[in-house]
């Protein structure tokens, strides 16, 4: 299974990204649909910590704080998961993974700055 993120970019403080990941390589159809989708990130004051997490029936979980500014969906059709965000601050800057199960994709970076 290949994992891989993408649309991170520059954004200035109280802009937006949509985040997406794709899930290629699945041994079957089952795997995406069965599986959660988790969005973590490494930010430079902290160590990688949990972002968001999205069920494929649409159960979501988020971190303190991501609640209220970033959203969780997932498209099984696709095989894509996305993370919204919105209200970006500076301290959102950095490597943002997703991840099913035990398998990690490369980040895709964001930098939050005027």
């Amino acid at each position: 299974v290949q994992l891989q993120a993408f649309g991170g970019g520059l954004v200035q403080p109280g802009g937006s990204l949509r985040l997406s990941c794709t899930a290629t390589g699945t041994a079957s159809g089952s795997f995406f649909s069965n599986s959660g989708m988790d969005w973590y990130r490494q930010t430079p004051r902290r160590q990688r910590e949990f972002v968001a997490f999205a069920t494929s029936s649409g159960t979501t979980d988020y971190a303190e704080f991501a609640k209220g500014r970033f959203t969780a969906s997932r498209d099984n059709a696709k095989n894509m998961g996305y993370l919204q965000m919105n209200n970006l601050k500076p301290e959102d800057t950095g490597v943002y993974y997703c991840t099913m199960r035990q398998y990690w994709g490369q980040g895709t970076v964001v930098t939050v700055s005027s």
